[in-house]
């Protein structure tokens, strides 16, 4: 299954296969920061305590076999709201460490492979945050213990309108 993260409120993609959007909510609702209670991990692991729609993300993740970043490059990295999934995913992974390319980063909790691909908009990207969005994805694939398939960068929202995925 695919889980696209976007900070599109309506994106219009051609997605082919079982597929995931998580995107913002309706006006008035608002999601919540992590605030680090760690219940995700610990109390109830794959489920964050704070209710409000995103509280699924880290078991989500532990049922995909791609993630899909389609979102603005906000110097160099990703949107606040796509961050604020993230976050709130946490618990795709053990408060547990393990040695992974001579660094230590936390254990998986599920058995699923994660490939990573990021689709960045945004008017004059400049080179060095396209280098800086590359070196964020490589390490959130290291962190997810995955893998990295395609990355672009597109001036405008509406150029990945259509996007085939």
């Amino acid at each position: 299954m695919k889980v696209i993260l976007t900070d599109i409120p309506n994106p219009n993609f051609e997605i082919e296969g079982e597929y995931r959007i998580v995107k913002p909510v309706a006006e008035g609702v608002d999601p919540k920061q992590c605030i680090g209670c760690f219940s995700c991990w610990m109390k109830d692991p794959g489920k964050c305590a704070l209710v409000d729609g995103f509280e699924e993300n880290g078991a989500l993740l532990g049922k995909c076999d791609e993630m899909i970043y389609i979102c603005r490059c906000t110097y160099g990295s990703i949107s606040p709201f796509v961050k604020m999934v993230l976050d709130r995913s946490i618990s795709y992974v053990h408060p547990y460490f393990v040695m992974r390319k001579g660094e230590m980063h936390h254990k998986r909790r599920y058995d699923n492979t994660i490939t990573l691909s990021a689709y960045f908009y945004g008017e004059n990207i400049t080179d060095a945050e396209k280098e800086t969005a590359r070196k964020m994805l490589e390490a959130h694939a290291i962190n997810f213990d995955g893998f990295i398939d395609k990355v672009g960068f597109y001036e405008s929202a509406e150029e990945l309108e259509g996007l085939k995925i």
